[in-house]
């Protein structure tokens, strides 16, 4: 697939071709929804918690006797059916992360690049040529490109003045090119690479080689 390369002002720069592996395989809806239902699990903090009737203070000593007093017999005034007793069956801390293989990740993010690369979503800047980091600067450029909603802007290490430029956009998620994921491309409308961070089945090769 091959798609116009644009210049920070929306000028055509030549054109670049879309690596078919990564933007043009037919979507795997079940295995998207698989994996950004596990990475959101793994955003849980997990840390509610209740205490029972071992662990609510008090209940150290039998209410009343066991006989002769006419009502129910009770062992201790933290039970569960008391007011102010513990909590059965309540939520501990727990770890809510899912096991998820590395293919099945791997294949989400490219499903989720193809579905977006189908919809013209997928945009290519030859470079960011922000001279100082400009909030300004950044919005005309994604006006020009044409880039409304959403936006991902997906960046380098070596694009700091870039990064520092589009984080103040509301509408716009800075990610850096080793943390890009099918949940975020999914969330934003369009997603904006240069042709340095474009992602190619050469280089995610070398990637998970190391």
């Amino acid at each position: 697939m091959s798609i116009d390369l644009l210049s920070p002002t929306g000028q055509k720069a030549g054109s670049v071709e879309l690596d078919d592996a990564i933007f043009g395989i037919e979507p795997n809806t079940s295995v998207m929804a698989q994996v950004v239902t596990a990475q959101l699990a793994a955003r849980r903090a997990g840390t509610q918690s209740t205490k029972t009737r071992s662990e609510a203070r008090g209940g150290g000593a039998k209410p009343w006797a066991q006989k002769g007093t006419g009502r129910a017999r009770a062992g201790s005034s933290r039970s569960p059916i008391w007011r102010g007793g513990g909590v059965a069956l309540g939520p501990k801390p727990r770890s809510y992360a899912q096991r998820t293989p590395k293919k099945m990740v791997r294949l989400a993010l490219r499903s989720a690049l193809s579905d977006r690369a189908a919809d013209n979503k997928v945009l290519v800047v030859d470079a960011w040529s922000f001279d100082a980091p400009k909030t300004k600067d950044a919005k005309a450029a994604l006006e020009a490109l044409g880039a409304s909603g959403r936006v991902l802007v997906v960046l380098g290490r070596d694009e700091a003045i870039a990064a520092r430029s589009f984080r103040n956009l509301p509408d716009v998620q800075v990610i850096a090119v080793g943390e890009l994921n099918a949940y975020d491309v999914l969330v934003n409308d369009y997603v904006v690479f240069s042709q340095a961070t474009l992602p190619t089945t050469s280089a995610t090769n070398e990637e998970e080689a190391k």
